[in-house]
């Protein structure tokens, strides 16, 4: 028996225990006791106790409501005592819905009887739907609403509108949700009449925009249960439950990059009346980013005010010029006029490759596959790691948590901030720029090394290509996460969907990058490097390491996703420190470092968040040694 059911049934016992049992009686009269007195088969079994004076032929008889006995529970047989959990048949047969009468027969004779009432239909809500009292956003339907819970009176709350088949228990569970329904926002339970019904969401104004699902569960007196809305994406049995998206200022530029000088198009989704747009630089502020929905940066432009009262019921594009900046990741903020914040990055790529030599190639294209922004408002991320029926990602969508790059925070911004606090004269790319690099050779025309920071899991034919021939070109490369190069994607219109391993499409990415990827444990479990070889003593020069010696306590250690080498991996690689058996034995993610006959140099830091602790030591001095090594041809 479930949880539920066994609760469901203790409280049919409290209530019924509460008043004196039919029949019961002083002196030991006979005593009949039925749980619960409204009963459902589908939701557990029926309890019946009975005791009489002395031992007798004693049976459980079945009767309808005016007494025309029905059949036997329980066959007579002599005792004293007895105790049945009915499963609802009779001679294998379902009895039907309707009021009963379960009769104690002793010695042939009725000598108690309690009322029993039959319910095995499941309650239902007919005619859901939600909106916001009429001033519906572009998109909404009747199980999609938009609501911003600000206190100005407009699209304040959510109505959620339904019909109920019976009177029931209800309860509204709002419910963020990622690869599955997560805790609930708020919950609340009302019991209710059979009818039509109106109920009110509305949320606390403190309450981070996305979409919510509005998830209703139905328990009607017998025990019958109900639901409405999905545990996950993949789980397609329950009907569908409202969605309210709570609204923010949602923006996304139409772009990954842009470069200086030209007109971007920022696409805007708010109620507000008016927004002030700023730009930032990532990277050279000196303040510490404590939230994964914040971005904080160095002002390059002054506040522009634009006025938003005529563009609050769809999404509207405005153009914005970009300044003649530095190289680099910038984001446009924007704030409301009510003190709601949007946050919209892009990439400031160089006015043409090779203005410096060394090339900082960001993974936009991966961002955008972790994604889980709401574009369809159907609850749940427009994303594969969603789950079913989600197979593919669009390129352009406003990023969840306010605009925010998801794990932006741990994995990219420390190294963003060593980038800028060494001074460091680099050009940022796109991932997606090098679409427009026609070949490897001409990525080694302009770049000495080329750097890939962060998580590059995701990529084209055209950049696995471009990449790997710039390696065989004699092109220096550092890859400080781990999982790298790992599917191939094909992208069409903006749209890209999945299209094989690399590994199994017979071009394991151990052969480029040196270690592939081996596992994920969500950041369970992580540990400090190990140092192996000293064969590559400039890479610990003047860190104090050596063999044996350890680094990553400072950041509670290394993992996440990590990779090892293969037999595919290049010849005379190098293992230069290992997270040994982090998850579990023989699965060891490893630090590597190869050079190749035409002179390349590759460096894998093996561990997802390597990149992300550039400004600690040792791992500042580290890179200061690798750029030494392999910033020059």
């Amino acid at each position: 028996m479930s949880r539920v059911r066994q609760v469901a049934l203790a409280l049919a016992v409290v209530t019924f225990v509460g008043a004196a049992p039919v029949g019961a009686a002083a002196g030991g009269a006979p005593s009949l006791t039925v749980v619960p007195s409204t009963f459902s088969p589908a939701t557990g079994a029926l309890a019946v106790s009975a005791s009489v004076g002395s031992a007798q032929p004693l049976g459980l008889q079945l009767a309808s409501a005016d007494g025309r006995p029905l059949g036997w529970i329980s066959a007579p047989e002599r005792r004293q005592l007895l105790s049945v959990f009915w499963d609802g048949l009779l001679d294998g047969t379902p009895v039907p819905d309707g009021r009963y009468r379960v009769r104690l027969v002793g010695g042939g004779d009725v000598i108690a009887s309690a009322r029993l009432t039959l319910d095995g239909r499941t309650p239902a809500l007919t005619g859901i739907e939600a909106d916001n009292e009429g001033t519906p956003f572009d998109g909404d339907g009747p199980l999609l609403t938009t609501i911003s819970p600000n206190g100005d009176g407009f699209r304040d709350r959510a109505a959620v509108r339904f019909r109920l088949s019976e009177p029931a228990v209800v309860t509204l569970e709002a419910a963020r949700t990622v690869q599955a329904l997560g805790p609930p926002v708020s919950t609340e339970t009302r019991s209710l009449p059979a009818g039509q019904h109106t109920w009110f969401w509305t949320p606390a104004a403190a309450l981070l925009p996305r979409t919510y699902v509005l998830r209703l569960i139905v328990r009607d007196a017998a025990g019958n249960r109900s639901e409405y809305g999905a545990l996950s994406a993949r789980v397609g049995r329950y009907p569908r439950a409202p969605v309210v998206r709570v609204q923010g200022v949602d923006a996304s530029f139409e772009r990954a990059s842009y470069a200086p000088g030209e007109l971007a198009r920022l696409r805007v989704a708010s109620d507000a009346d008016s927004l002030a747009v700023q730009f930032f630089r990532s990277g050279p502020e000196h303040v510490q980013t404590g939230s994964d929905n914040v971005m904080n940066g160095v002002p390059v432009s002054g506040t522009v005010e634009v006025g938003w009262a005529n563009r609050i019921h769809a999404p509207a594009t405005i153009q914005l010029g970009i300044g003649p900046w530095p190289s680099g990741l910038y984001f446009a903020r924007l704030t409301s006029s009510d003190g709601r914040v949007g946050y919209a990055p892009f990439v400031l790529r160089p006015p043409r490759l090779g203005t410096s030599r060394v090339a900082i190639v960001l993974p936009t294209t991966t961002w955008q596959a972790y994604n889980f922004y709401d574009e369809n408002g159907d609850g749940w991320g427009d994303t594969w790691y969603a789950g079913a029926p989600h197979q593919t990602v669009r390129l352009g969508r406003p990023f969840l948590r306010r605009g925010v790059i998801p794990f932006f925070r741990r994995y990219d911004l420390g190294f963003l901030h060593w980038l800028a606090w060494e001074k460091k004269d680099v050009d940022y790319l796109a991932d997606s720029d090098l679409a427009f690099v026609p070949d490897g050779d001409a990525l080694a025309g302009a770049y000495d090394l080329v750097i890939f920071p962060g998580h590059t899991e995701y990529v084209t034919e055209h950049l696995f290509d471009v990449v790997e021939r710039y390696r065989d070109a004699g092109g220096n490369l550092a890859f400080l996460s781990a999982n790298n190069l790992f599917w191939r994607i094909a992208s069409e219109r903006g749209v890209l969907r999945r299209a094989g391993l690399w590994r199994t499409l017979g071009r394991p990415e151990s052969a480029l990058i040196g270690v592939q990827y081996i596992g994920n444990d969500q950041g369970s479990r992580q540990g400090p490097f190990v140092v192996r070889a000293l064969g590559a003593a400039w890479l610990w020069d003047r860190t104090g390491l050596e063999a044996g010696g350890t680094f990553g306590e400072f950041v509670g250690g290394y993992g996440i996703e990590i990779d090892a080498v293969t037999p595919a991996s290049p010849q005379g690689i190098e293992v230069l420190a290992e997270l040994p058996d982090l998850f579990g034995p023989g699965k060891t993610g490893q630090m590597t470092y190869y050079e190749t006959p035409a002179g390349a140099k590759v460096f894998a830091a093996g561990a997802l968040d390597f990149g992300g602790s550039a400004t600690f030591w040792p791992v500042s001095r580290m890179l200061d040694n690798l750029w030494a090594r392999l910033s020059v041809p």
